[in-house]
Order: C-alpha cells, then structure tokens, then sequence
C-alpha cells in the first residue's frame, strides 16, 4: 500500500512538471491580453465579469471536457489526438467513407499541432522574459535577444535526451505553482469581494450584457487553456489518476488564486493592467520570479518538444510520413527519442515568429485559432467514439458532445478574427504539414499500386525456382517486401547478379496498425512456403518501438532458427520517378519523389545491423 501511495505521489509530481507546465505560465500572459486589448471598458462589474469568464473556462474546458469525459477514452492506456483517432477510425470501420473522412480530420487536428507547437514556446518564453521590462524599461531592447538565446539553448540540448534534467520539471512546476498562488492570496486578502466572480452570474451577466465585447475577447480569454490538449496526450506516461489529482489539487487551486489576485490588483491599481502578473510581486521578488518564470516557461516549452518528437514517430508509423532519423537518447526509457529534423525545424519556425511578432501581445493574436480548432477536432472524434465505440444513446452523445462543441465553436470563431492579425501563421504552418502528410499517404497508394501492378505472385515464383535451383549458401537472407506474396526486388537482383539462394529465406512485410501497442504473443504471423522459406508479417502498433531482428527471434521453435552472424538482410531502395498525366498533381508528384528520396534508410528505421545489410536499387514510375 505505502509503494502504491509513493508511485501515485510521483507520477502526480511528474504529472505537475509535464502536463501543466504550459497552461500554468499562462497567468503570465491572459489577463494581461483581455484587458489590454481595450475592448473591454475598465469597470468593476466587468473585472468581476471578465475573471468569472475565465474561471469558468478552465471549468468547463478543462475539468469537464479534458479531465472528466476525453481522458475516459484511452486507447490501451494511450491518448491523444493520434490514439483518439484510432478509436474513432476502429469504431465506424464498417463505414468506409465516414472511416476516411475521419482519418482526413484526425490527420489533419495533427498537423495542427505542430503550428501550436511553435506559437506556444513563443509566447511563453518571450511573456517570461518581458518581466525584465518591469524591472527596468532599460532591458526592453534585450528582451528578444534573451528569448532567442535561452530558444536555442532549449533545442541544443535535445539530442542529449531529457532524462537528466527531467526529474527536476515536476519539483520546478510545483514551485511555480505555489509561487503563482502565493503572489496572488495577498492581493485577494486585501479585496477579499472578488472571490464573488467565482458565481457563473457575473460571467452570465458580462456575456449578456456585452455580447459583441465577449465574442471578441474570447479570442483573448482561450490563452487561459494553453496546453489542455497536454492532458490527454500525456495519458499513457501518467495514467488518469495522477493527471486529475494533479489538476485539482495544485494547478486548478493555483490558476484561479493568481487570476482572482490579479483581478483584485486590477480593482486596486488599474495602470497595473499593462503587465498585472508581474506587478503583483513586490519589487524585490522581481528578478527571482523571472528567473523562475522563464524556467517554468522552458519546462512547459521542453514538453510541447517531447510531445513533437512522439507524435512524429506515430505518424511515421501509420504511414503519414517518410522515415525520418530517430535517436534514442535514453537506453533505459524506450520513449527518450530525438529527431534533428523536427527539432531545428520547430527551432527555425518558432525563430520566425519571435522575430515577426516582436512581443507576447502580437504572439497571443497569432494563437488561439490553431489550437481551438484542434479542440473542436477532438469533440468531434470524442462523439463517435462514445457514440460507436461504446455505444451510448444518442441523445446523451449529442448532448454532451454537441455542448462541448458549442463552446469550442465559440472559441474558434472569435479566434478567426485574429486571422490577419497572425492566426495565419500558425494556420500556414499547419496546412503546409497537413499537405506533406497526404501527399506521402497518397503518394505511397501510388507507389505500391504500381510495385502490385508489376509483381510476380511469389508462390509461382518459388516454385520455378525449385524446378531449376540454382546454388544454395548457407545462412539465412531476410527480404523486405512492403507486399506480402510478392517477389522483392531485391530477390530478383539478387539472382540475376550473384546467382545464389540461401539455404533460409524469410519474406518479411512489416504491418504498422490503428493501436498503440501489439503485444509479443500477436507480434509475428508465419506461413511455411517450402524449400525453408517463410512468409512472415511483423505487426506493430503506432507506439511500439520497432526492433526487426527482435522480432525475428521470435521465429525459434517455427522451424526456422536464426543466427544473427549468418543473416543477411536485403532491402529495395527504390527510385520514384514522377510521369505526367498519373494519380497526382505534377508538384505532388515531385514533392513525393524528393520526400522519398530524403527518406531515412529502412535499415537504420527497424534496427538492422548496419554490417549485414545489402541494398539492390530500382526505379519505379508513377
């Protein structure tokens, strides 16, 4: 019981660190926005209203929406948008055309995420660094300069992996938390008649009384649930319990005592709305708090990465993206990963929108439309999944999915108004994702449609070859085929230009499916084609982490016994070669060329032994 108590209380802490890290440093930011953004007139009752709206928010998005009903729906213990596709996609997969319309939205809520992705960091660690501002105006010209060196300092230490440094995000965030929290008790001690906003009327009586200002400010009001999406996706590191217990006992409590403390400081000190997180400290705590805040921001940013990292890896395994290089940099944590491309590519970006953007106040107008969206995603995958997949009424579906998705339409539409403010940017980097995820989808139709068209049954082939045998060596020869049934390329060239067969041969085509984990039992599917050759399909769920010669050994006992200094592993590195008038635009065509011509290697991507691999290329038109 007492190791239960202790596993519970540390992954609670981790849960602190990682999950909350980015919607705990919004306090920096959201009150400032929707008050300095000058829609809101400067009143009592409105302060009232306007704290009362976002008290509410983070109630019914958050606690209602993320931690009561969406983290319900884990995929094996898995969340996400990714894991949450899966559900949806499994539960109306006797719909093929709602399946695949679901797919394009669910892929397309992913893309999304990387265009938040980079606003995020952005905006937390620029809104941290701007403390210095209120420290001394005379900082305002280091503020950028900082933000983009504390930036690259954060992306050059991923490839050294975050194991080290990790087990100080939760104890950090905790502190931040109580930090937030201590600076706010003071202010609400000395107007303790604010806590009055915590009635849902004032929020009400705000949105009644002044629905254009509200519709407007929402846009402002979202900065408040920076990071919810985090609770989910976070799911299969921390499990439900941690996640909610973390919520509701330190984040929650936290968030709505800094609002409030700022609220009643704006009640008080109304100048103080041009930056009221940090004028509620007293000024000797000034320089410590941005310390403490640019390092909560870097946690919060330093998840966010992670996050970037796996699901990269998850579309790659389902089959939205070419292979791209993945470095382990953890070799007790399977999950530890690196990828440079994604890394120095959200580096790049986020580079860009600091120095577009200039300040935290034109950032916040570049955010909210990606991530609302992304929101809206979710409650609608969250409909069939309950609808479907569980199979509850319809009434109790659309009434608890159809009010969620009410409020995230409201949200998104009030975003749109920030499009040529900068909601564009996020949106742009996100439809440029989404369009290289569906052009290597489709891409690769193209391409196996035209490997099938090609192909010679392997069967038949076999027993050609059995007829007139040529010479045997010893040793077992792997071949990858993305086909199972079919010759490999590699096969063919292999007899055309050595002349031999070994005495093993395995046909291995490995299957990447719609749920996180396969387990070992389900891992290997064999079928004896005689003359000791195998077909053999590897499955692989989009979490699973890839190991082929593992997985081979699972052969022992099936009549085929692999020994790894006399197994050889061919590959087809095939060419594509874009022809007019095919299944593509000409400039999909090509950007598919070029992606899968920059494809990292396959034997690198499934852990094959670098000194036992041969590679045969071909060329292949489509």
């Amino acid at each position: 019981m007492h190791t239960s108590k202790s596993s519970l209380a540390a992954l609670t802490l981790g849960a602190i660190g990682v999950v909350y890290g980015d919607i705990g440093t919004s306090v920096l930011y959201a009150v400032k926005e929707v008050f300095g953004s000058g829609h809101v007139p400067f009143t009592h009752a409105n302060v009232y209203g306007v704290l009362s709206v976002l008290f509410w928010t983070l109630t019914v998005i958050v606690s209602l929406k993320y931690v009561v009903l969406v983290l319900r729906a884990d995929n094996h213990g898995e969340g996400g948008l990714i894991a949450m596709l899966a559900l949806a996609s499994q539960a109306v997969k006797d719909r093929p055309r709602l399946r695949g319309w679901l797919l394009g939205l669910g892929i397309f809520g992913t893309s999304l995420f990387y265009g938040d992705g980079v606003i995020t960091p952005a905006i937390s660690v620029l809104s941290a660094i701007e403390g210095l501002e209120v420290v001394s105006p005379h900082f305002g010209k280091a503020v950028i300069p900082l933000t983009l060196v504390v930036l690259f300092g954060l992306f050059a230490v991923q490839k050294r992996g975050t194991a080290g440094v990790g087990r100080y995000f939760g104890p950090v965030t905790l502190v931040w938390f109580f930090t937030i929290a201590a600076l706010g008790v003071p202010h609400i001690v000395g107007h303790p008649e604010i806590l009055g906003a915590l009635s849902p009327h004032h929020a009400l009586g705000f949105i009644l009384g002044n629905p254009g200002i509200s519709f407007i400010i929402l846009g402002a009001v979202v900065l408040c649930v920076t990071g919810a999406e985090a609770l989910y996706a976070d799911l299969g590191h921390f499990g439900k319990r941690p996640i909610r217990l973390a919520w509701f006992s330190v984040a929650m409590p936290a968030l709505t005592i800094n609002y409030f403390g700022q609220g009643a400081l704006l009640l008080a000190e109304p100048s103080a709305v041009k930056n009221p997180f940090y004028m509620m400290a007293p000024d000797w705590a000034l320089v410590p708090l941005v310390v403490l805040a640019t390092m909560a921001t870097v946690i919060a940013s330093q998840a966010l990465i992670t996050g970037a990292f796996s699901v990269t890896k998850q579309v790659i395994q389902l089959g939205y993206l070419p292979r791209l290089n993945i470095q382990h940099t953890s070799v007790r944590e399977t999950g530890q990963i690196y990828l440079p491309f994604v890394n120095w590519s959200l580096f790049v970006a986020i580079v860009l929108a600091v120095v577009m953007f200039r300040n935290s106040s034109n950032l916040a107008a570049a955010y909210g439309i990606a991530v609302t969206l992304d929101m809206l995603i979710t409650t609608v995958l969250t409909f069939f999944v309950i609808r479907y997949g569980w199979g509850y009424p319809l009434a109790l579906c659309v009434a608890t999915t159809g009010f969620f998705f009410v409020v995230d339409l409201a949200f998104f539409s009030s975003n749109l108004l920030k499009l040529l403010q900068g909601g564009w940017f996020p949106l742009m980097i996100g439809g440029l994702v989404f369009t290289l995820m569906m052009t290597w989808k489709r891409g690769r139709e193209l391409l196996n449609d035209k490997l099938r068209e090609d192909s010679i049954g392997l069967q038949d082939f076999l027993a050609s070859v059995q007829a007139n045998p040529p010479m045997r060596v010893d040793g077992t020869a792997v071949f990858l085929s993305a086909e199972a049934g079919v010759v490999p390329n590699a096969l063919l060239h292999n007899l055309k230009h050595n002349k031999v067969l070994h005495r093993q041969n395995l046909f291995v085509t490995v299957r990447y499916h719609e749920t996180p984990w396969i387990g070992l039992d389900q891992r290997l599917q064999v079928a004896p084609l005689g003359g000791d050759c195998w077909q053999v399909t590897v499955n692989y769920g989009f979490k699973n982490e890839l190991d082929l010669p593992s997985a081979l050994r699972l052969m022992h006992g099936r009549g085929c016994e692999l020994e790894t200094m006399s197994t050889s592993y061919f590959l087809s590195r095939d060419v594509v070669v874009p022809t007019i008038g095919s299944g593509m635009a000409p400039w999909r065509e090509k950007l598919f060329a070029q992606m899968h011509h920059n494809a990292s290697g396959v034997a690198a991507f499934l852990h094959l032994p670098s000194n036992a691999v041969v590679e045969l290329g071909s060329k292949v038109e489509i």
